[in-house]
């Protein structure tokens, strides 16, 4: 049996499912450099069957171990792309949920009973064979002893220090949200003295915080600036990416990782800008929808529940973050009146973790 959950700063696991080339001749292919990701202009396919006007369906694992390594499976001689890593996983039967399927493939072709899995992403690929839909799952526990029933070699990898080649080209959207942590904290120091918030940024950082929002945006553009000096090389000693809330170039002036837009800054964008990591406020489903359209990092849903920066507010609750979030194309993370022992819970909502102000920054 193995069990597992993210750590504070731990980053919850993705992947792409070595499903996606499921279902095609038997004959050998070369590498798939036809596929495209499709983002958000995707066929309505929510019925049952493993194909519906062409599109196939599939349910994709990502199994996490205790010290945040996933399972790489590599497609055995005779198949297409064969000795390519990638997921575990396999088409939906006719009828079948994708959760269904995922805890069906699991016990057939690696013998172990699923305890507890947690919707993801799902993503999109035109194949030159076939054209593909992707149902991630993290999956944190279960029973059983794992065996490929297939043949198949298997690899523990660390995320970002992969060690197996060649991996499906088409995965880099899903291999890049496996860098994001479980934590994304947003900074508070207008609400204190800016030294004893650094202070506190120091002890964050050092506990395993990697992803910061800086935000304070009460302060004149001038003293935010300063305040990224001091903010920005004290995160990247400890391996931590910062980004501003704001513009593009405000992010670039700061030396900043990435920049933050408002929900309305997304409403009116039309590309993402080169060159940064970028992430943007949504409340709504069709924000969301647009951010992943756009491509970018990750969003941030909310308020789930109520907090004092948005008194008036009204909390979407978890119900109404998973309705939002359904079949997202990017990692969200849960924002609003939240803690770090909120964490299972919005991930069990299929957010990638969740956001803080107050409680990403111990006293």
């Amino acid at each position: 049996m193995t069990a597992a959950g993210p750590p504070q700063g731990g980053r919850p696991p993705g992947g792409a499912a070595r499903s996606a080339v499921r279902g095609e001749p038997s004959s050998a292919a070369g590498p798939p450099q036809g596929a495209l990701p499709l983002g958000e202009g995707r066929r309505d396919a929510r019925v049952g069957g493993d194909s519906v006007c062409g599109l196939v369906r599939v349910a994709a694992a990502v199994l996490l171990r205790p010290d945040g390594q996933v399972l790489l499976a590599q497609r055995p001689a005779g198949k297409p792309y064969a000795g390519y890593w990638e997921f575990p996983g396999g088409k939906l039967e006719a009828g079948e949920t994708p959760r269904a399927a995922l805890v069906r493939e699991l016990k057939e072709e690696l013998g172990i009973d699923v305890r507890r899995a947690s919707p993801w992403l799902v993503q999109e690929f035109v194949y030159p064979h076939a054209h593909v839909e992707l149902h991630f799952f993290r999956v944190y526990a279960w029973d059983g002893v794992l065996h490929g029933h297939d043949g198949q070699a298997f690899a523990w990898q660390a995320p970002g220090r992969y060690t197996v080649a060649p991996l499906l080209p088409a995965n880099t959207r899903i291999l890049s949200a496996l860098d994001l942590p479980g934590v994304y904290g947003i900074t508070c120091a207008a609400d204190s003295d800016e030294d004893a918030f650094l202070a506190r940024a120091a002890r964050a950082f050092a506990d395993g915080l990697r992803l910061v929002q800086l935000r304070d945006k009460e302060w004149p553009r001038a003293r935010r600036l300063a305040f990224a000096q001091r903010l920005v090389p004290l995160a990247h000693r400890h391996g931590a990416r910062v980004l501003w809330n704001g513009t593009a170039d405000d992010a670039r002036a700061a030396r900043c990782d990435g920049v933050h837009w408002t929900a309305e800054a997304l409403g009116a964008a039309s590309a993402r800008p080169d060159g940064l990591m970028v992430a943007a406020s949504c409340h709504t489903r069709d924000e969301v929808a647009r951010a992943g359209r756009l491509a970018l990092d990750f969003a941030v849903l909310g308020p789930v529940a109520a907090t004092p920066s948005h008194p008036d507010a009204t909390p979407i609750g978890w119900e109404g973050f998973s309705e939002r979030v359904a079949e997202n194309r990017l990692p969200v993370y849960a924002l609003g009146g939240l803690a770090v022992a909120d964490l299972d819970e919005a991930i069990a909502c299929g957010a990638q973790g969740v956001a803080m102000r107050r409680g990403a920054w111990p006293a």
